[in-house]
């Protein structure tokens, strides 16, 4: 599917629209604002989009996470607004602590650790041999400013994000977790008609050739795809997850997690 819709997202604060490549740069003058007036603690604003090894670099997350949450609060979040199909493994790592390889007596190891019920032995093994930051450490202990974090949902089908802290400061948040921004519902068009937007995606013929399709189009499709209306056809949702495993949308923010709409002229 070749196409490249815009991306841009409304801010919280003061609701105007900017491009991706700017939004957080315009987060961050109303969170120094917001230093100003809130309680002394700890918070930090985070970006979150697809690694972009893995691409669709057009979704994007804007989030201010106060340093009392936990990165199994980010986790919920991140499978609520994005993610989450069928209660798949998680994890977030540090690239750069990652280990390659490690031998066959570290999966013993770890195996005797987990069967004996030494949690936090475990956790401590896995973040040295594989840099995963373990799930119930709270932020201030891992955030910093310039700090870059991989996540992945789904060791099978899997969906890559970045996670990158763009700032930090001396407050807390308004919440454990408030998003901020992100990128409004994307404009995919209709891959057969090339006019309308597309409100169905088939999984059985994903991104090889017309995937994505209006009610119209989608119509004709199910007479030559068997399996359109058995189980391959999944609704286009505002995630980088969209299309994949049984992901039909997410239960945070879902307002924004729907189809493109044209404006009225």
């Amino acid at each position: 599917m070749e196409q490249n819709p815009k991306s841009e997202g409304k801010c919280l604060f003061c609701g105007e629209t900017f491009a991706k490549a700017g939004i957080n740069r315009h987060l961050q003058s109303h969170l120094k604002q917001k230093a100003k007036e809130n309680t002394a603690g700890q918070s930090y604003l985070l970006k979150v989009e697809p690694n972009p090894s893995w691409g669709y670099s057009y979704y994007f997350l804007s989030l201010w996470v106060d340093g009392s949450a936990t990165m199994k609060n980010i986790d919920d979040f991140l499978r609520g607004i994005w993610l989450e199909c069928c209660d798949h493994l998680s994890a977030f790592t540090k690239p750069q602590k990652r280990q390659p390889g490690g031998g066959m007596w570290n999966v013993f190891e770890v195996e005797e650790l987990l069967e004996k019920g030494k949690i936090k032995e475990y956790e401590n093994l896995m973040e040295e041999l594989k840099g995963e930051i373990p799930m119930r450490r709270k932020t201030n202990k891992v955030f910093y400013k310039g700090l870059k974090l991989e996540y992945k949902y789904d060791f099978g089908s899997s969906t890559e994000l970045l996670l990158t802290v763009m700032e930090e400061y001396p407050v807390k948040a308004d919440e454990k977790i408030v998003l901020l921004s992100r990128n409004e519902p994307l404009e995919w068009l209709c891959e057969t008609c090339k006019k309308e937007p597309a409100i169905l995606i088939c999984t059985v013929h994903d991104w090889d050739e017309d995937s994505i399709f209006c009610s119209k189009c989608a119509k004709k499709h199910a007479k030559k795809c068997e399996d359109f209306e058995d189980y391959a056809a999944l609704p286009i949702v505002n995630s980088p997850r969209m299309g994949v495993c049984g992901y039909d949308g997410g239960n945070i923010d879902t307002e924004r997690d729907g189809v493109f709409a044209k404006k009225q002229s």
